[in-house]
């Protein structure tokens, strides 16, 4: 019998201390090589975006992949690759962790949409505000520690 699955995360995660060095000429680049490990690792990208200081990323998982050697992959190799191609000159590393939400075939859409419009949607809200909505979508209590790095 065939293996059937559907394993879809949105995972966030910062730069150290938040910093903000994601400089949006060089975001393309680095989604695109963020793009390759995922595709490289059987798992599928639905979107990716992200700011100055922080990443999002809708995935599905193959079931062979842990999420945790997926993200230390994402991690690890696009801060060699960045440091390699010098893109953000003031990156110095990702924070420890990420933010890995669980997902439903009924929320895809609204979360590559969610996505799609980070530069609209951060307009509005700060990480601060995201961060802590988040949370509370999961169901997650929520307390004073926002990530810093």
């Amino acid at each position: 019998m065939p293996t059937f699955y559907q394993i879809y995360y949105h995972v966030i995660f910062t730069t150290s201390r938040r910093c903000p060095v994601l400089l949006s000429a060089g975001r393309e680049r680095l989604f695109k090589f963020i793009w390759g490990i995922i595709k490289n690792r059987d798992c599928h990208l639905y979107r990716i975006n992200g700011m100055e200081d922080h990443i999002h990323i809708f995935t599905a998982l193959h079931p062979k992949i842990c999420l945790a050697n997926l993200m230390r992959d994402i991690k690890a190799g696009s801060s060699k690759w960045i440091r390699e191609e010098n893109l953000f000159p003031d990156f110095e590393a990702w924070q420890d962790g990420y933010g890995a939400f669980t997902h439903s075939q009924a929320d895809k859409d609204r979360l590559i949409e969610y996505v799609k419009n980070q530069q609209e949607h951060h307009a509005r809200l700060s990480f601060e505000e995201e961060w802590r909505g988040l949370l509370a979508e999961a169901g997650i209590e929520i307390n004073d520690r926002i990530p810093s790095g």
